[in-house]
């Protein structure tokens, strides 16, 4: 690998050579199986009423370390980029990005695995991209430290440890007037701190560059729950609450879709081992085509277009109101209901997540009409 240039995703909870994050309208919904309901479910756009869940993850999604590996936010962010730039034998380098320049290319990630301090080896020439995500990365100057809310770095310099796009999110949608629910699902171990901190923002006001969001009135719910998958069944449990999969995934899907403000599971990291890490033993997302009142949407950066390598197990069902759900691949729903995080652009754009949000949002109506017709 003589050289090293664009980019892909990371295995730790990749499409063509696009832009990252753009789909021609040429190939949406053109996965194996359109996602179709009959013409008279069909909407003309984007349905404001419609109830929207946010499925979303933590590590490289939303926060920008990882306390499973003990990475800080310099050595995250320096992982992230050695599994989206990419090289090939022929001497070839472009910018990093989520998905591959060429079908030849390879991350060097895939290739060489996880490496300390890639910007100051082999991915020297990187080092500038690093240097600027983690300067917007800063903490305000001025502002107090908040133990939640910040995190000191290996390099002694004060970050956000939530990323402020995700914050925006919320702020964007609430604005928009629409009716949403956030769902924090990872494999590690962040979630009860995750969830306090996002409860010191939205009920305290804690965070210095959105002191309004208490105004947005959105609950906590601070108790993480589990999802557990085996041969036999798919449990999730939070408290006093639990749902199986032995009386049909319908029960699964209607739980997940009355959840309200914000929560979080911990998903089955083992399962997803046992399965190779592929889209067998991903984290389960039930979808439902026909259902007029919610969509689901999960955001995370291991999304990836090959099942073999990907972390989200979508189950689409195939009737309404039945039980029978069907494997779906991740380019199916890709940009429909997946969304693979570019955590550059997480890091760089404010409005990131609710630009991605929205996309998924035409996405799927458009495809519901070309499906229909």
């Amino acid at each position: 690998m003589a050289e090293v240039g664009d980019s892909g995703g990371p295995r730790d909870e990749g499409h063509d050579g696009t832009e990252s994050g753009h789909v021609p309208e040429a190939e949406l919904g053109t996965g194996e199986t359109p996602v179709t309901v009959p013409r008279a479910l069909r909407s003309s756009g984007p349905d404001r009423r419609k109830k929207l869940v946010l499925h979303v993850d933590l590590n490289n999604t939303i926060l920008v370390s990882d306390a499973v590996t003990g990475q800080g936010t310099v050595a995250a962010l320096d992982y992230f980029l050695s599994t989206v730039t990419w090289g090939k034998m022929s001497r070839h380098a472009t910018p990093p990005s989520l998905l591959p320049p060429c079908s030849d290319a390879v991350s060097y990630y895939s290739q060489f695995g996880r490496i300390t301090g890639f910007t100051s080896a082999d991915g020297q020439r990187f080092r500038g991209v690093l240097d600027e995500h983690l300067e917007l990365l800063r903490w305000p100057e001025g502002a107090k430290r908040d133990r939640e809310l910040s995190v000191k770095g290996e390099d002694g310099r004060l970050y956000h440890w939530i990323l402020p796009s995700f914050f925006q999110l919320l702020r964007d949608l609430v604005q928009d007037g629409r009716e949403f629910a956030v769902v924090f699902r990872t494999f590690g171990t962040d979630l009860p701190r995750v969830l306090k901190a996002v409860s010191r923002a939205l009920n305290e006001g804690a965070h210095p560059l959105f002191p309004d969001l208490p105004e947005l009135k959105l609950s906590v719910d601070a108790t993480p729950g589990k999802i557990r998958c085996s041969q036999r069944a798919i449990v999730l449990s939070r408290a006093a609450e639990r749902v199986s999969s032995r009386e049909g995934e319908r029960g699964l899907y209607r739980y997940l879709s009355s959840v309200r403000g914000v929560g979080g599971f911990q998903d089955h990291f083992d399962w997803w081992a046992t399965n190779t890490f592929s889209i067998r033993g991903g984290k389960p997302l039930w979808v439902d085509p026909f259902d007029q009142e919610v969509q689901h949407v999960f955001i995370d950066d291991n999304i990836r277009q090959n099942d073999e390598d990907t972390i989200v197990n979508p189950k689409v069902f195939m009737n309404p109101g039945g039980s029978d759900t069907r494997p779906a691949s991740t380019s199916e729903l890709y940009d429909i209901t997946l969304v693979q995080t570019d955590l550059l652009r997480a890091v760089s754009e404010p409005t990131y997540f609710t630009q991605r949000v929205h996309i998924c949002l035409e996405n799927y109506e458009r495809n519901l009409q070309q499906g229909a017709a």
